[in-house]
């Protein structure tokens, strides 16, 4: 999965990072891998995700949506267009997910915050684990004001 990779959740601050990131993708010719996280407990003693019956029509919701929006995206930003556009959605920890995505990835690319309560944070919880973390080099992109 090389090239760059963004995360999307949904929030503002996501389309933002997701937007910056297909500019760039676009601009270097680069493959973009946008993945989505359906939220989910993780099991302390084996590290793997806690499926329940609801989380698979969940992770089919949540890649829709990030399907959506990444071709709005893609559109909005013309030419030059990314080399290539994947669209991935797993069940997981959003953190884990993404700094595991890391590791074959030429850049990660997070929003400065998500869908959290904390607005006044300069950089959320997700995005601040991914930059200590992450076995890449990581854009936050911050969101306008």
């Amino acid at each position: 999965m090389r090239g760059i990779t963004v995360g999307v959740d949904g929030s503002a601050h996501a389309q933002h990072a997701l937007e910056w990131a297909v500019r760039e993708a676009g601009a270097r010719h680069m493959a973009l891998n946008v993945i989505t996280v359906n939220p989910v407990l993780v099991s302390g003693w084996t590290r793997e995700p806690v499926i329940l019956p609801g989380d698979e029509k969940a992770l089919v919701e949540v890649r829709e949506a990030a399907a959506e929006a990444v071709d709005k995206a893609v559109a909005a930003n013309g030419e030059p267009a990314p080399a290539s556009v994947s669209v991935m959605a797993v069940n997981g920890a959003v953190a884990e997910e993404l700094v595991t995505a890391s590791r074959d990835s030429d850049l990660v690319v997070v929003g400065a915050r998500g869908g959290g309560g904390f607005s006044r944070l300069a950089l959320g919880s997700i995005s601040s684990q991914v930059v200590h973390h992450a076995e890449c080099p990581v854009v936050v992109v911050p969101h306008s004001r």
